[in-house]
């Protein structure tokens, strides 16, 4: 999240060969990734920034408030449970809780552009500028915790958007995906 490619190549090689991170722009492969990883009592789930309010297209809607204890600790035949891949948890409901895997949906609150992050607040119909130090340290924040909530591995789905959509245009997304890629994700598209 500092923009040190070479430094999260090295650690991606040296430090993390057996814990698992990926990338897709496929929410269906990162659904399957994570129903491949749970055996036994395993646990996954779907995790998101609270600011990611336009990938609400693709089921997700994460202004609702989550039902933590049901989405921790029911089992895998009840629709309440993290394992059903329905609800997903931001920042506040997995803060200092974590799964055994996840995916982490890429929202365009937090974009990079090739060479720096834009740090991005949805208002009304429109994606807005964060100028403000403090807002953007938070904003990298909430990536940061999210990051940090697989015990034993993680993918990144990151959305393709879609023209269409002036909220969820793909040029919000494909940067970062390249980016991720860059620091040593592999893509399993």
């Amino acid at each position: 999240l500092d923009n040190q490619i070479l430094v999260c190549k090295q650690i991606m090689n040296d430090h993390l060969g057996d814990y698992p991170i990926y990338l897709t722009r496929n929410l269906d492969k990162a659904k399957n990734w994570l129903k491949s990883k749970k055996r036994g009592t395993r646990r996954i789930g779907i995790i998101a920034s609270s600011g990611s309010r336009r990938i609400k297209p693709y089921g997700f809607d994460v202004t609702q408030d989550l039902d933590v204890e049901n989405w921790f600790l029911n089992p895998p035949d009840d629709v309440r449970s993290s394992y059903f891949l329905e609800d997903i948890a931001t920042e506040f409901g997995i803060q200092g809780l974590e799964l055994d895997w996840i995916c982490v949906c890429w929202g365009a609150d937090f974009r990079n552009n090739g060479l720096l992050w834009s740090y991005k607040k949805f208002r009304g119909t429109n994606w807005q500028n964060v100028n403000k130090p403090q807002t953007r340290e938070y904003i990298k924040n909430k990536y940061r915790v999210l990051l940090t909530r697989a015990r034993e591995g993680f993918i990144v789905w990151i959305p393709k958007g879609d023209r269409e959509d002036k909220t969820r245009l793909p040029e919000f997304y494909d940067s970062t995906a390249a980016y991720l890629q860059d620091c040593g994700i592999p893509n399993i598209d």
